[in-house]
This record gives C-alpha cells, structure tokens and sequence, in this order.
C-alpha cells in the first residue's frame, strides 16, 4: 500500500484547517499534526467520485468507506475505525508531539472509476468545540457561553505555550547533543592525525636507517 504524507498544520495560533485530495484505490494518505497534550480534534470528510454525466465530483451513496488510523508521538494507535463515505471522526492527544492521521479506503473494488476526492476539515482544540450544542445542553446565556468560550481560549494558549516549551527544550537538548559529537569527533580526527603522523615519522627514520643514509 502507497503512503503519502502531508504535514498540514503546526499547531501555533491557527486551529483549523480545510483541504481536499485525490486518493488511489491502493493509496493511504497520511497528515501530520503537531499538538499539544489533551488537546481534542475533530475530523470532518467527506468522500466525492467523478460522475461522467455530470462532469464532476458527486456524493459517493454507497460502496465506499473510509478507515482512519491516528497514532500518537510514540506510535500507540489513538484512534482506529472504520467509517462511511461522509462522516467525522474525534480523538484527544494524551501526549504532546506529532500525530499522524492516515485514511484510506476500506475497498478494494470500488464501484467507482478512477480517483475519489476526499474533502477534509480538521479542527484542534477550542476550534472543534461546537459551542451552539454546548449552550442548549448547559443552557448558558449568550454572555456566559462568551465567557465559556474565551476560558477555552485561554486554556488552549497554556498548552500551546507549554508544547512551544517543551519543544525548545528538545530542542536544546538535541543541540547539546549534537555538539557534543562534534567535539569528540574533533578530537579522534585530532588523535587519528597524530598517531599517523608519528607512524609516518617512524617509518621514514627506520627507511633511512636501512639505506644507511642516517
């Protein structure tokens, strides 16, 4: 099976993300979202297939479904399903770092010829909140579910600003790290240097010794 990879987002101010792509009957697509830890994120699809008579893209009604496999920093599957051609999936990060969300179709035999076009929105923390569903269920007034909302917001921006944080500390550890090699790979070229030299030194003396020209 064909692996294609796309990183869609850094996950930074911008929390949300729509596109769309071509998918083979063989193929697996696979994104990359870099998120912070307990951040939730929802998937929005949405799966079209040529129509010659129309010309165009159109619903796909049967036939065809798609399965979406999401594994976390350390490879551990967070999500595994398989849904219909229209639907959404949701998972929660329990670990900062990047996540990898793949689809594919779950059909070898497509009814349909040709590539399909998956319509993709993906939402990431505050912004795969549907706010209109909270206030009806919490019956909370416009001013209260504001407030419900910017507390969000404000949590959101903690773990972004706690994810930047442990990024640059990998970062520097990463950097310490590299410099360290460096130093000691200086040294044995250093060392590897010397020691030829004095082999050089050494095999010359004895030479001139056996032509007795020293």
């Amino acid at each position: 099976m064909a692996w294609t990879f796309f990183t869609v987002f850094c996950s930074t101010i911008v929390a949300a993300s729509a596109l769309y792509f071509h998918i083979g009957e063989t193929e697996r697509k696979c994104f990359i979202e870099e998120l912070p830890d307990e951040t939730m994120v929802v998937g929005n699809y949405k799966v079209q297939a040529f129509d010659k008579n129309a010309n165009d893209y159109m619903p796909v009604t049967s036939g065809i479904g798609m399965y979406v496999e999401v594994k976390d920093p350390s490879d551990k599957v967070v999500l595994s399903r398989t849904y219909a051609a229209e639907g959404r999936f949701t998972f929660t990060s329990h670990s900062a770092g990047e996540h990898i969300i793949c689809l594919n179709s779950n059909s070898t035999a497509w009814l349909y010829a040709g590539q399909l076009r998956v319509h993709l929105d993906i939402s990431v923390g505050e912004h795969a909140v549907d706010y209109q569903q909270v206030q009806a269920k919490d019956k909370l007034s416009e001013l209260q579910l504001r407030i419900r909302q910017l507390l969000d917001q404000v949590e959101q921006i903690t773990k972004e600003q706690n994810y930047q944080r442990f990024r640059e500390e990998r970062f520097r550890q990463t950097s310490e790290s590299t410099n360290q090699r460096v130093l000691w790979w200086s040294i044995a070229q250093t060392l590897i240097l010397l020691l030829t030299g004095f082999w050089q030194m050494q095999h010359l003396k004895s030479f001139f010794q056996a032509k007795k020209l020293v």
